[in-house]
């Protein structure tokens, strides 16, 4: 009954002005896949009205922001615990607002923290709910799903596997596709990478990525340049390109590079730019982050190391939170071993270097790895936004309510 009445109230928005959507982007990455999304809800629904919260490119999309994304950026329980009471505050006054506006739907894009509690407070009013990418279910404990499914009315996957782990949950999720897939070429272009980096067009590359956040890299970073060094000793025309993601992680990665015994002329510090440098690497040593799938997308064999802090190692463990024996995003996706994991003891320079030189060493195994990594691309690249779109729009309270653009 409640879905109907929300459908006849929908039409008649329409009808009156345009249905009303509201979205919630905690960071820079939220804010680009809402924008998107946005222009293709605009499509499907040319006089709809979008508000929320969220940074630059949604505004530049034409979402009127109550407050800015950056407002919601906070990690680490500390740092969220110091600005526990601002967010609290923002929160009540944000929800306040939105129902008053009278959305008719709600759609919380990532930041779960934030945005799940937000998306539980509507949904028990009857407004509708889409969570737009799905948290790792598949990694840590699977019945979360089932929390999730009491915030959203509907779960927006990034990845294949993830919508069956709903599915027996009892919660309606879809696979939507990866807007990196979506953005990234089926081919990178070595050469021309090469060349806007100014490397040299037949010397080999490795690139070297921490990770993106300061933690990340104290823990990491002097281990992965330890690790380069040996490579670079094994081979003395490797260049070494290390993307940082901005000043803060670049100030941390000049400091650790200049205390490592790496040749200052073959290394090569970047402001950004990380797509570039791999595309321009033969081989990559980073993180079991986000970085892995954007090293598969490139194409380009990796070695993937990671370590957190041997108490928080500990308590995953001791509590069997963790759920999958793969940590590496195109690890988890193929379903077997594309790329060497070593992780925390096993994560030393020796064994990350000896993984490296491998992959030098082995045209064989690059060569089997291309068709494997261009499936997985193309399996991803399924026009996110476009597909977000439609899912949000079949939602049965929007029946009958949308007019599609001529």
């Amino acid at each position: 009954m409640n879905e109907r009445i929300r459908g006849r109230e929908a039409a008649q928005r329409t009808d009156a002005g345009g249905l009303r959507f509201v979205l919630v982007a905690g960071e820079a990455s939220g804010d680009a896949l809402g924008a998107r999304l946005v222009e293709e809800l605009r499509r499907r629904f040319p006089d709809a009205r979008f508000a929320g919260i969220g940074g630059d490119a949604m505004r530049a999309a034409g979402v009127e922001t109550w407050h800015d994304a950056s407002e919601l950026a906070v990690m680490g329980l500390f740092e969220v615990l110091r600005h526990l009471p601002r967010l609290l505050k923002l929160r009540r006054e944000f929800r306040t607002r939105a129902l008053a506006w009278r959305p008719d739907v709600v759609i919380g894009i990532d930041a779960p923290d934030f945005n799940l509690g937000v998306e539980r407070w509507f949904k028990q009013r009857g407004v509708p709910t889409v969570h737009y990418v799905s948290p790792s279910v598949w990694a840590w404990r699977e019945k979360r799903a089932e929390k999730i499914g009491a915030s959203a009315d509907r779960v927006l996957c990034l990845f294949p596997m993830e919508p069956a782990i709903y599915a027996r949950h009892g919660v309606d999720a879809r696979f939507v596709g990866h807007p990196m897939a979506d953005a990234m070429p089926l081919h990178p272009d070595r050469e021309a990478a090469r060349a806007a980096l100014g490397l040299p067009a037949g010397a080999p590359v490795l690139a070297v990525l921490p990770g993106s956040r300061l933690g990340e890299i104290e823990r990491l970073g002097e281990v992965f340049f330890e690790a380069a060094w040996q490579v670079a000793e094994e081979m003395r025309a490797l260049h070494v390109v290390v993307p940082a993601a901005n000043a803060r992680c670049r100030e941390l990665l000049q400091a650790q590079m200049s205390r490592s015994a790496l040749p200052v002329m073959h290394s090569h510090l970047l402001d950004g730019q990380a797509r570039t440098a791999l595309a321009a690497a033969d081989v990559v040593l980073l993180a079991s982050r986000t970085a892995t799938l954007e090293a598969m997308l490139s194409k380009r064999p990796m070695v993937v190391g990671y370590r957190v802090s041997p108490l928080t190692y500990r308590i995953v463990r001791a509590l069997g939170l963790l759920k999958v024996d793969r940590y590496a995003l195109p690890n988890v996706l193929a379903g077997e071993d594309l790329a060497p994991e070593l992780m925390q003891d096993d994560c030393t320079p020796a064994r990350l270097a000896d993984a490296v030189l491998t992959w030098f060493q082995s045209p064989a195994a690059l060569a089997a790895l291309q068709p494997k990594y261009l499936a997985l691309h193309e399996q991803l690249r399924q026009g996110a936004s476009a597909s977000a779109a439609a899912a949000v729009a079949s939602l049965p309270a929007l029946a009958g309510g949308h007019r599609p653009a001529p």
